[in-house]
């Protein structure tokens, strides 16, 4: 079973630009493309960390790298975070910043927007939802946003999908509620529980052994959603952990690929 250590440990691969979506120095994303000249669909990869200023997204090099051989182009955000100025609403700003500004990149790149697929692990798994979800926040939301930028479908790598439940049913733990400023309310506009049915195919890969984000809390979301309308599917990995999920040469990475290319 991977650990935190051998998830840090993984090499970084350079992308091929690195371009900031805003102002701040954590407001850019890594972008790497397939070799190709026809616009390539694009999945936006949000890492995880329990929305800690401590992780950022060079983990996920290897993993963007192996997508980018696949065809597709990989728009890896990073956003501020919680001990650099993140948190409510900052995080979700961010990331839906970054997403949006796929229009700007779209001038430049090849880049296919009708097929936008959001795959995020853990933490950032979250974050791919509530994107997913973005559509259906009222106007009054101070996270809501004039004409966001589809998303596709989601690849939930272990997603810390119920803020309020993670509290306790995740090693997030109190990182749930430190995300909403520890107002409970805001779980209506930040929890992608609370904002079923997200509308789009959401697919949740979870390891049997993964101790982070356990199976039987992803599967009761999924659950939920499936209650709710939503066309979600869920894969246990066996003898899986929480790592194993971003690592391109684990037994689980087939499983992720199958997700993704579902999607389109």
């Amino acid at each position: 079973m991977l650990t935190v250590a051998d998830y840090l440990a993984q090499p970084a691969v350079p992308p091929d630009a690195r371009l900031a979506y805003g102002s701040h120095p954590d407001q850019f994303g890594d972008l790497y493309l397939p070799n190709s000249p026809q616009p390539a669909p694009v999945i936006v990869l949000i890492h995880g960390g329990c929305w800690q200023a401590a992780y950022d997204l060079a983990p996920l090099g290897e993993c963007c790298a192996a997508l980018r051989a696949a065809g597709y182009a990989v728009w890896s955000l990073e956003y501020r975070r919680l001990g650099n100025g993140g948190g409510w609403p900052q995080t979700f700003h961010d990331v839906a910043a970054g997403v949006d500004h796929l229009r700007v990149l779209a001038g430049t790149y090849p880049l296919n927007l009708a097929r936008v697929i959001a795959v995020g692990h853990s933490a950032g798994g979250h974050l791919a939802l509530w994107l997913a979800a973005r559509p259906t926040l009222p106007a009054t939301s101070p996270l809501a946003a004039a004409n966001p930028l589809p998303i596709h479908g989601v690849v939930a790598l272990a997603a810390v999908a119920d803020l309020a439940q993670g509290v306790t049913a995740t090693a997030c733990g109190t990182a749930c509620a430190e995300l909403v400023d520890h107002d409970p309310h805001r779980y209506a506009e930040a929890s992608p529980h609370m904002r079923l049915p997200l509308g789009v195919p959401h697919y949740h890969l979870v390891g049997s052994d993964d101790l982070i984000v356990p199976a039987a809390y992803v599967t009761a979301f999924v659950a939920a959603a499936r209650q709710a309308g939503d066309p979600a599917h869920l894969t246990i990995l066996p003898q899986c952990g929480h790592f194993e999920l971003t690592t391109p040469h684990s037994a689980a990475w087939p499983a992720v690929m199958a997700a993704i290319r579902e999607m389109g």
